[in-house]
């Protein structure tokens, strides 16, 4: 299946903006996150597609994307030293292309290697030569089907606020369709937030070197857990603790570290550690705003050791155990005089652990729960979404599956570990 580049343009911002939005400043949080990009894919049947032309649609999604850039306008701008961005209207990435191949044939069995031609951008979570903070690569199936492939800078937005920018965008471009859907407008509040006090340790500059050079070969490789195997791994989990309600996320999760754990031949005596970024939008004293744009999240975190890294059972606990750290009352005091304080050593509490040669990390990324999927362009929402690949090393994407109930895990392992996880994740079927 081969994927033919027809042709790449910035697209800008319908409107100008205005001079005093010129400087967009980060917010504490975003100056610890370097630029690197978060790849995501939407894909569409042709249900409405078949009886449009190409050139049509690519003109309504162009359109519309130049009009959603007025009110979403830091996406458009640049990295302007340690703490700004510069709305300078320059524009984003935007590509079209054509894809030899049906969409149908894609989705029976996915190949990371075709899904990364789908995408915008290499998404080696590094930085790469490109200075925009959002690219997209809008591919055309013969079927008629469509692949949309996004990849923002996590610098500006976290995943919640580019759901809120792609459903934005498919509001506007439905109206071609004569839909009427709601755009609401992206509430900038990050920095007012998490204010800057200091200058950072962190220089997030768009020339600073990968996040990780890589000294072995990753994979990423994609594992199902449909509804009736994560039913069985919550069912004995509550059955050692009655009335415990761990979340579909939180037994995979464990799941996950456990085999993660077995794979890297972690010692008895070792020591691991899994960090989780959990949405403060909802757990905010009033609560936020769902447009809230930025990186409003904190990182929940587990730490195991010694005999306790077999347990997977165990592990829920300690991850539930975490997640409900992160409650309304630490929102509050996020909120307090001493917010940031609290804030920065949420950050620090993590990367202690993760910097240290001797602790195994587990990095996750959950999508599930995310309304990623109520994306309609004017021709229905997604039938699937997924990632690509990715080049840091023991790093998990969750996101719900195409059946209900389900959750699709993609996770990044050096070549010589990934067999030995695969071997471990005897419970799933393998994509």
């Amino acid at each position: 299946m081969k994927v033919n580049i027809v042709t790449t343009q910035l697209i800008k911002p319908s409107s100008p903006t205005p001079a005093e939005r010129r400087d967009y400043k980060l917010s504490f949080i975003e100056c610890q996150i370097p630029h690197f990009y978060i790849p995501l894919i939407l894909y569409y049947s042709a249900q409405k597609t078949s009886n449009v032309k190409q050139s049509q649609i690519f003109k309504w999604l162009k359109t519309s994307l130049s009009e959603t850039l007025t009110h979403f306008y830091p996406m458009a701008g640049r990295i302007k030293g340690q703490t700004l961005i510069d709305c300078n209207d320059q524009g984003i990435l935007y590509a079209e292309a054509e894809v030899d191949g049906h969409l149908s044939d894609l989705l029976k069995s996915p190949e990371i290697q075709i899904l990364d031609h789908l995408s915008p951008c290499k998404s080696s979570g590094r930085v790469t030569d490109e200075r925009e903070l959002l690219a997209i690569q809008v591919n055309f199936f013969k079927c008629g089907g469509l692949a949309i492939g996004i990849c923002h800078s996590h610098r500006i937005a976290d995943g919640w606020s580019i759901c809120s920018f792609i459903k934005a965008w498919a509001a506007t471009a439905a109206k071609a369709w004569g839909l009427s859907s709601m755009v609401l407008e992206p509430v900038f509040n990050s920095a007012p937030i998490f204010p800057l006090r200091k200058t950072p340790d962190f220089e997030p500059d768009p020339e600073t070197p990968p996040l990780q050079t890589p000294v072995e070969k990753f994979v990423t490789k994609r594992f199902v857990f449909d509804a009736p195997v994560i039913e069985l791994l919550k069912s004995k989990a509550m059955a050692r603790w009655p009335g415990a309600k761990p979340t579909r996320v939180q037994v995979v999760s464990a799941y996950i570290w456990k085999s993660c754990m077995a794979a890297n031949a972690v010692e008895e005596n070792g020591t691991s550690v899994i960090s989780h970024p959990v949405n403060l939008r909802k757990r905010m004293i009033p609560p936020l705003p769902d447009t809230s744009f930025g990186n409003i999240f904190q990182m929940a975190h587990a730490v195991t050791s010694g005999a306790a890294a077999k347990d997977w059972i165990g592990l829920v606990d300690k991850i539930r155990e975490a997640f409900g750290k992160i409650n309304q009352s630490y929102g509050k005091k996020l909120l307090g005089e001493n917010g940031c304080e609290v804030a920065e050593n949420n950050f620090n509490e993590v990367g202690r652990f993760l910097v240290r040669k001797d602790v195994h990390g587990v990095r996750f990324s959950s999508w599930c729960g995310f309304p990623i999927f109520e994306a309609d362009f004017g021709w229905g929402n997604p039938i699937w979404v997924s990632s690509t690949s990715f080049s840091c090393k023991n790093h998990v994407f969750l996101f719900d599956s195409r059946s209900p109930g389900g959750i699709e895990a993609w996770i990044v392992m050096a070549e010589k570990e990934m067999a030995k996880f695969e071997q471990e994740v005897d419970l799933l079927t393998v994509n």
